[in-house]
């Protein structure tokens, strides 16, 4: 299989900033290489500092994301913002409300950095994306995958390390994936992987293996 060109992936704009939510940063790390990826973006990559607080909570169940992303930081691949006024009162309409139209702090700080810098929101939930294309139009979207498929990636990383990075990012951090990319995914880290990875399609999983299985981890 040849790596994906540029059309799967969304992030096109070498100048454009990417900013990402919490499931974007459980994501990279645990696919074993997010050091190694960020690297190879030309885009500078930030978070705003609602994501370590939320990612700090994990701590009481062992989980060690709020560390990595420390480590990213302080090697340069990852940038902590913050939000102005202006954006916390896009901040502020996000987080109040019904919950069928509310998000999570670092879900919502992420959406309103993102309009005010006219950034690309990086966001893997679907409730997140549909909120955004109901109150934020012209905002750009991408999500984790569209990270994996970029070309710069794909050329640092090669095709075996790649599909490793890939299917740990399903089975350990649980990525979700859009439609648009569930094929490639799929033929990626191949059809018995990917029936392991329960944030896939049942339909996808199920039809591929029919039952569950021990994985072959990467």
């Amino acid at each position: 299989m040849s790596l994906i060109g540029p059309s799967l992936t969304c992030l096109t704009d070498p100048e454009a900033l990417l900013v990402a939510d919490a499931s974007t940063v459980i994501n990279l790390n645990a696919s074993g290489c997010a050091r190694k990826v960020l690297d190879a973006l030309p885009n500078r990559f930030v978070v705003v500092d609602a994501v370590p607080l939320e990612l700090a909570g994990g701590r009481q169940r062992l989980r060690q994301d709020s560390d990595l992303l420390n480590k990213l930081v302080n090697s340069n691949s990852v940038e902590i913002v913050r939000l102005d006024d202006g954006a916390a009162k896009d901040f502020e309409q996000l987080v109040v409300g019904a919950a069928a139209m509310t998000l999570d702090d670092g879900e919502a700080a992420t959406i309103a950095y993102a309009v005010s810098q006219n950034a690309v929101a990086l966001i893997d939930e679907r409730k997140a994306i549909r909120i955004c294309g109901e109150r934020f139009p012209n905002l750009r979207i991408g999500c984790t995958v569209d990270i994996f498929a970029h070309p710069e990636v794909q050329r640092a990383l090669g095709k075996d390390v790649l599909s490793n990075a890939v299917f740990n990012a399903l089975y350990q951090g649980r990525m979700r994936v859009l439609s648009r990319h569930v094929e490639w995914v799929v033929e990626l880290i191949g059809a018995e992987r990917a029936g392991l990875c329960v944030s896939l399609p049942s339909s996808v999983r199920f039809g591929i293996t029919g039952c569950e299985g021990k994985p072959k981890l990467g």
